[in-house]
């Protein structure tokens, strides 16, 4: 049975919004070229999916607007192709390793009843730190980040008051939180989780490098939305974290590049043993 290459299905969640995400996972991607080959599926734009038996390793992108609504289209397939693939997984001896990121992770929440998803009281937006859970600690996803680590985050809306009975009963862990806030009464919101062997998620963007925070600050409009909501010193912190070699870098080089050699070597691995 050939190992190589394993296939990687993009499903872009970004129905056509310009983004800096997609290249950031291409880019991680392909610094794996010489084993992985990747295509991209619109799932919201035009309802693509690729066949469950024609490729390994699933990421699911952000993207816009509110998890919890679609066009009833889309969304209805999006949350089947969940479904297949926990039932191949279930069925079959060579498995399906999924990373869904942001927006495709609070849907993912949603789907299998973990959590609320609200909306924020305010947009969160810039370099956040990310602490991990005892759970965590012990992550192989997370293996080489500090803790707390730091993640670029964008988003309206937070995955939070968990079911833990549902979580206990799907073999599902949290193993990250948000930044600890101790002057505002608000839930910290789940930040990462392993949904099974096989399943992980984060509402970060682990993908992001400083280039793609740049391209946003580019826009004038957008660069004043921010000052104005983080204030001008803040903001001036913010972008001495895009410099730091141990903050996006580490998170960018660590995260999804964990995931995918998570990934490569169990399906090397299964692979090798049902050949003999």
């Amino acid at each position: 049975m050939s190992q190589y290459p394993i296939k990687v299905a993009i499903l872009d969640m970004y129905n056509g919004e310009p983004n800096q995400g997609m290249r950031c996972i291409i880019d991680i991607v392909g610094r794996f070229n010489n084993i992985l080959s990747f295509k991209i599926f619109d799932v919201r734009g035009k309802s693509e999916f690729p066949e469950i038996k024609d490729y390994d390793i699933y990421i699911s992108t952000g993207g816009p607007g509110n998890p919890l609504i679609g066009d009833g289209k889309w969304d209805l397939k999006y949350y089947d192709f969940i479904d297949a693939l926990v039932k191949w997984n279930e069925e079959k001896d060579i498995k399906k390793h999924v990373m869904f990121i942001c927006h495709s992770f609070q849907m993912a929440c949603k789907h299998f009843g973990l959590a609320e998803i609200t909306k924020r009281n305010d947009t969160s937006f810039g370099v956040m730190t990310v602490h991990k859970t005892v759970a965590g600690q012990n992550e192989p996803l997370l293996d080489g980040l500090a803790d707390p680590f730091y993640a670029v985050d964008s988003r309206d809306y937070q995955v939070v008051q968990p079911n833990l009975k549902v979580f206990s009963d799907n073999g599902a862990t949290i193993i990250s939180l948000e930044k600890i806030r101790d002057h505002v009464q608000y839930e910290r919101a789940i930040m990462a989780v392993r949904f099974n062997d096989y399943f992980v998620g984060a509402q970060f963007h682990p993908e992001a490098d400083p280039v793609s925070f740049v391209a946003n600050l580019r826009n004038k409009a957008a660069r004043e939305k921010i000052k104005a909501m983080k204030g001008k010193r803040k903001f001036r912190n913010m972008l001495e974290d895009l410099l730091d070699d141990e903050k996006i870098y580490r998170t960018n080089e660590t995260m999804i590049p964990n995931f995918l050699r998570i990934a490569i070597n169990d399906l090397i691995q299964t692979k090798k043993i049902l050949s003999n």
